[in-house]
């Protein structure tokens, strides 16, 4: 309470608040482009900090993000185009209810769910954040790479009841992050000769490809008058998302428990929260057979995951200066800058504006309710426009969206050519979910792999020595075995009884 008084103090004045609001309209704004991640936003904020009171710069940094993470189901839900990487995890279940006229109830129960993983999150940081913290820290590269192999495991849940095709688009994910230069020499591999593939196929540009240009495709070979099939009844049906995200509070506490986990975990991010939670509900789900065909579950799993792992990764950031992603990563370096250096140190030296971080934490989250109330009154008049005039509209914002990540042409070539392949994969009935997980863990996997047997030098017990890594490597073995066990316990059953 010493620090309590003094940080409210700090936070509600004019221009705090101010800075919030608009942090927060520009994060909205930028969210609902595909294809334009929350790191970019925040890259984007980092100028504008320059000319602000400590408080504002990471008020603006904090409540941009938070809004970028919950805007991006509005393209998502629209278009059938995540906003984000983490709204790629569910994406498919909130289009289908956007074709079922529900898009306005979608995007609330994303807005909701958001603003409760993001108020989770924070509590989160302010309770546990030192012990917590020294967990984070225990972990290593093996720890990372057992964490990111059961995370790929978590391709056979989202895959659907055809795990053939679901192992089989996974591994057509892993080919294509093996694209580049391998991890350990630096040998080019898969390039062809391109030098544009050095680095890999760029994640975004790939991602709008295969949400986006499959969704093109079929309009412009769709014959007769396309209408636009969603519907406009949706918009007033936000009365029902409080009862929705009651009746599945058991699936939200889960995912803002494992969402705040995988987010303090230095490295990992949002993304990977969103797509784990999004798996390990499916795996539990008493309706297993709805995944797919518009059901809310999934979404309401995947949206309060990834902005819970959003808060919690500023733990590391602020008690040890350790970037738990991307967008931490920027915000210490601002710190820096404004003298508010990041360590044990920042709770006794700058303790009431440490507090102050904190409530504008929730405040930001808070803000993801009115703004979410904004997007259904807009989603009234995206659902309007003729389906006809919508996809000329969205090819040249996929085209936009691809060029500006490298701002060369070969951004627009890998959302082309994937673009073709996602189509053509969905034509053949396989799902492009494992694909997705495939591109974001393949590289995580080799970079701890590798660098986990360089230094075991090549002895697997390495992986086994320390505890938590011994931990998290059963629990992905018995996962990888589960179903092996399952058909010969099945089996075994079944003579018993015959």
């Amino acid at each position: 309470m010493d620090y309590l008084l003094p940080a409210l103090n700090m936070v509600f004045q004019p221009d705090i608040l101010l800075v919030l609001l608009l942090s927060s309209l520009f994060g909205f704004v930028v969210g609902v482009l595909p294809g334009v991640t929350a790191t970019m936003a925040v890259a984007l904020m980092v100028p504008l900090t320059f000319a602000l009171s400590p408080l504002a710069a990471i008020a603006s940094i904090v409540s941009a993000a938070a809004m970028v993470m919950a805007a991006g189901d509005v393209p998502g839900a629209l278009l059938r185009i995540p906003g984000t990487p983490a709204s790629a995890a569910y994406v498919d279940d909130a289009h289908k209810l956007t074709l079922q006229g529900r898009a306005g109830y979608i995007i609330g129960i994303g807005a909701l769910c958001s603003m409760l993983g993001g108020v989770f999150g924070s509590s989160v940081l302010i309770f546990a954040a030192p012990m917590l913290a020294n967990v984070a820290l225990k972990f290593s590269v093996f720890e990372f790479f057992w964490l990111s192999a059961l995370g790929l495991s978590c391709a056979i849940f989202v895959a659907g009841d055809d795990t053939i095709k679901g192992g089989l688009a996974l591994l057509i994910g892993l080919a294509i992050s093996c694209v580049g230069m391998e991890y350990s020499s630096g040998h080019p591999r898969f390039t062809f000769g391109n030098t544009d593939l050095l680095e890999g196929v760029s994640f975004i540009p790939a991602l709008i490809g295969m949400f986006a240009l499959p969704e093109i495709i079929r309009s412009f070979l769709r014959t007769g008058k396309a209408a636009n099939a969603a519907g406009t009844r949706a918009v007033d049906e936000w009365r029902n998302v409080f009862s929705s995200v009651w009746g599945y509070g058991r699936v939200v506490l889960r995912s803002c428990g494992l969402g705040s986990f995988v987010g303090m975990l230095p490295g990992a991010s949002a993304d990977i929260a969103a797509w784990i939670s999004t798996a390990i509900t499916r795996r539990f789900s008493r309706t297993p057979e709805k995944w797919g065909k518009g059901h809310i579950e999934g979404v309401i799993a995947g949206a309060s995951a990834n902005n819970a792992a959003l808060s919690s990764a500023w733990i590391p950031a602020l008690v040890f200066a350790i970037p738990g992603d991307t967008i931490t990563a920027i915000a210490i370096g601002v710190l820096y800058l404004k003298g508010m250096n990041p360590g044990p140190a920042v709770f006794i030296n700058n303790a009431d504006l440490v507090y102050a971080v904190f409530i504008v934490f929730f405040l930001a989250n808070l803000l993801l309710l009115p703004f979410g109330w904004l997007a259904i009154r807009i989603a009234k008049v995206v659902l309007r426009i003729p389906q006809k005039l919508i996809m000329p509209a969205l090819l040249i914002l996929a085209v936009i969206g691809s060029f500006a990540i490298n701002n060369d042409f070969s951004g627009i070539s890998v959302m082309f050519w994937v673009g073709v392949m996602a189509y053509i994969l969905e034509e053949c009935g396989v799902p492009i979910a494992p694909v997705v997980l495939g591109i974001v863990l393949g590289t995580i996997v080799e970079r701890n792999l590798m660098q986990s047997l360089i230094s075991t030098q090549g002895n697997l017990m390495g992986f086994f020595d320390r505890p938590l890594s011994a931990v998290l490597g059963i629990v992905t073995l018995l996962v990888w075995c589960f179903p092996l066990l399952r058909r010969v316990f099945q089996r075994q059953a079944a003579r018993a009884i015959a």
